[in-house]
């Protein structure tokens, strides 16, 4: 018997799969198509706001994401630099050919991992447990433990203009018995939309007609295992180009031709990453919407049209496209289109990805109502980790809203839910200055190493540099200068007074125009540079610091509140009717989540709380 089937070759069944097979576990994915494996069907790029610090998170808990993305990477570019840490983040532009065939590789030779190329028509339980899977040509496979990770394959359809056609993205078939299956076993599914734009030959557009958007020239990486980078002279740029009013009258007056506002679509689609129609249908009051032409990959001779999706037929994506300045002339190599498919309802899902109708049967990635490949990765390497740890007996791996945007978002999924493709947003994080982008491996490689994904050799890396933004902390808050030092000529150069009293390095350190490497010939010792990043950020914005972890040590609290499993919300009085329906369908396992089930108000958490000292209370004197 296998121990873990994968079904799905996108990012999320990459990632559970090699997790799975990192912890020994002997693994089998199932994929259409080999040559498909991590394909990118839409942006050509990894990163970017929130999702930037989601690949770093993969990294640090040994995951693939990150060192493929460094290794097939065009153009590097930190993004919101002029902001404050808790938002900026890595965006890569990706060789998506590159990439592919990079992932390809890993999967292809890792150890305890088999690939096959079939079809899964069936997902097979006995007894609300999983027994295995039924593939298309009849053959049972029995599992321990089966993971879905079928991205937007399920019954999914190809949609472009009137015209809906059965299919996968890129035009691979679909998998239309796999979601009746789930239903069989008592899953909910619902109907998402998304889309992607036209691909337009390179040679066809006239660049000088856009503006050039340059990478960053420093070097920064999603992996803390990349010590090199594709040099900033040798990296591809992107351009910006604008809607016009030309491009709005060609929407607007075709509008009853889009799959997405003719009555086609019945699924919803993304609200942070709409189709071109739906920009100027919600957002009617501006009068351009910004266009980028980025790079697909070396090997191919296509751009990407990235904030042009839409479902409007082949003729009227030609008219909008040719509208656009530097387009006038454009050929279209691939139209864009809509796909709509099946997805699973994430509040039967565990915080491990467990299903809660099924024992062993897991789910990760667009299956679970997300958008992005960043978001999908995430998921599967969880699903892999806690698969794995299952199997072993032990605990599941769940990492909470203060310890990493992986957990923001499968708590929002499993507590809240979604009804459209979700999308992880710096928003989204309670806590966001504490899940920065430069400290994700101090956050996380502890689990990753406990999990067996993290070797030796980078936990010794881990800690040496853990050590050395200690003992930098340290020193920075112990060295003193007098108001006769020379740190005034600097401090007058940044158009600072002179010291009147004595201060420590980290007291300069808060002030804003203060840098740690500038301190370093007046404190008289060059600071490691891996670690002044994270020493300077701990500096200056300690008191915002403070005061989150003040935050999460009042979540933590009611996290540590637990429900027990005797909880009858029937006899809680005074608990408002729609938060007892809530809490009875969820049967959240601590105060903490109950709180952040929608539908669930602040005082129905207080009614819990009273209720459940006194219920705790009235059994210990019925003890005694």
């Amino acid at each position: 018997m296998i121990d873990v089937i994968v079904i799905g070759g996108g990012h999320a069944g990459i990632e559970a799969a090699l997790a799975c097979a990192r912890m020994k576990k002997e693994t089998v994915l199932y994929t259409l198509h080999i040559d498909m494996i991590a394909t990118m069907p839409c942006n050509p790029s990894v990163g970017g706001p929130a999702k930037g610090i989601v690949v770093r998170e993969i990294d640090a808990l040994g995951g693939e994401m990150g060192r493929a993305a460094d290794a097939t990477a065009l153009q590097f570019k930190m993004l919101n630099t002029t902001k404050g840490p808790g938002v900026q983040s890595l965006r890569v532009q990706s060789d998506k050919i590159a990439y592919k065939k990079y992932m390809q590789d890993v999967v292809l030779h890792q150890e305890h991992l088999s690939v096959r190329e079939a079809c899964v028509e069936k997902v097979l339980a006995e007894e609300g447990k999983i027994k295995g899977v039924l593939l298309s040509d009849g053959t049972i496979e029995e599992a321990k433990i089966v993971i879905i990770t079928s991205g937007t394959f399920m019954s999914s359809n190809i949609l472009v203009g009137h015209t809906s056609t059965p299919g996968g993205p890129d035009g691979e078939p679909t998998t239309p018995n796999l979601s009746q299956s789930l239903r069989d076993l008592g899953l909910r599914t619902f109907r998402l939309k998304t889309g992607t734009p036209a691909r337009v030959l390179t040679d066809s557009i006239d660049f000088s007609k856009a503006e050039v958007q340059p990478g960053t020239d420093d070097f920064v990486c999603f992996s803390e295992d990349t010590k090199s980078i594709l040099p900033f002279e040798e990296q591809e740029v992107c351009y910006l180009t604008y809607t016009t009013p030309k491009t709005h009258e060609i929407i607007r007056s075709n509008l009853g031709e889009s799959a997405m506002y003719s009555g086609l679509v019945k699924g919803v689609g993304p609200r942070y990453c709409p189709s071109i129609e739906d920009k100027l249908v919600r957002f009617a009051d501006k009068p351009r919407h910004q266009i980028f032409l980025e790079p697909e990959s070396r090997s191919l001779d296509t751009t990407y049209i990235q904030g042009f999706s839409t479902s409007m037929p082949h003729d009227v994506q030609e008219q909008m496209l040719k509208s656009l300045p530097g387009l006038e002339n454009c050929v279209i190599k691939k139209y864009a289109y809509a796909i709509e498919y099946d997805a699973v309802d994430p509040l039967q899902c565990k915080a491990s990805l467990e299903n809660k109708i099924i024992e062993n049967l897991f789910t990760a990635g667009q299956i679970n109502g997300t958008s992005g490949y960043e978001e999908a990765a995430a998921q599967g390497l969880m699903a892999g980790i806690n698969a794995s740890l299952k199997l072993e007996g032990k605990e599941p791996l769940i990492l909470h809203r203060d310890e990493a945007y992986i957990g923001v978002m499968i708590d929002d999924l499993v507590t809240k839910g979604t009804k459209e493709p979700y999308r992880l947003l710096t928003s989204r994080a309670e806590y966001r200055l504490l899940l920065r982008h430069d400290n994700a491996d101090a956050r996380l490689t502890q689990y990753g190493y406990d999990a067996g994904l993290i070797g030796e050799e980078r936990y010794r890396r881990f800690t040496e540099k853990q050590e050395k933004i200690k003992n930098g902390l340290e020193k920075v808050k112990e060295i003193r200068f007098t108001p006769k030092s020379e740190v005034n000529e600097y401090l007058q150069l940044l158009g600072y007074a002179p010291l009147k009293e004595g201060c420590s390095a980290a007291d300069l350190l808060k002030r804003p125009k203060v840098k740690l490497a500038d301190l370093a010939p007046y404190i008289g010792e060059t600071i490691d540079p891996e670690a002044a990043r994270q020493i300077e950020i701990e500096i200056k914005y300690e008191g915002y610091i403070e005061r989150q972890k003040r935050q999460v040590d009042q979540y933590k609290k009611m996290e540590k509140h637990k429900i027990p499993n005797w909880m009858d919300y029937d006899e809680v009085p005074s608990l408002r009717l729609e938060a007892r329906q809530k809490l009875k369908a969820f049967r959240p396992v601590s105060v903490g989540q109950a709180s952040r089930i929608s539908g669930v108000s602040p005082a129905d958490i207080s009614v819990l709380l009273v209720y459940l000292e006194h219920e705790s209370h009235m059994r210990d004197l019925k003890k005694e």
